[in-house]
């Protein structure tokens, strides 16, 4: 981790939010070789990057932001409780360190969003009628392929 103040990871807090940030301690980066085309270079230099987020040690989230973002990274989240993304698009080590940054603050910018109440609703008289009309008409359909005695039942 560099000492460069436009280093995203060079200052101890990394905002999430206006109110939220999670602290550079609680990031790991891993250089590893990147899959895909690149000729010799892909077999020579590690630029891919895995970036691991300790959810679960984390103090500066709240309880049910870390909940949302645990549900959010679904199978990135490990059994120890960090999340790991892994950015190989780019070329070089440095975009493909901001690429996995920027995607972790995504998720978890999306874990503070509350989701929105359901209010039950009952259906209308209308759509209560729509819905027997097609069941008996769908009914009349199958009554109408037995055999061509048994019309009068």
């Amino acid at each position: 981790m560099s000492d460069d103040p436009s280093d995203p990871f060079a200052s101890k807090r990394i905002p999430v939010t206006g109110s939220l940030h999670i602290l550079k301690d609680d990031l790991t980066e891993d250089f590893v070789r990147a899959s895909g085309p690149g000729g010799q270079n892909v077999n020579k230099v590690s630029t891919a990057v895995q970036l691991r987020f300790n959810l679960a040690g984390n103090e500066t989230l709240p309880q049910d932001v870390k909940s949302r973002a645990a549900r959010l990274a679904g199978s990135r989240l490990t059994l120890h409780g960090e999340i790991i993304l892994q950015a190989d698009r780019f070329r070089t080590r440095e975009r493909n360190r901001e690429d996995a940054l920027e995607r972790l603050l995504e998720l978890l910018r999306r874990a503070t969003e509350k989701p929105k109440p359901r209010k039950a609703t009952k259906p209308t008289l209308g759509s209560k009628k729509r819905r027997l009309d097609a069941k008996k008409q769908r009914g009349q359909i199958k009554k109408m392929r037995g055999r061509a005695g048994k019309l009068d039942d």
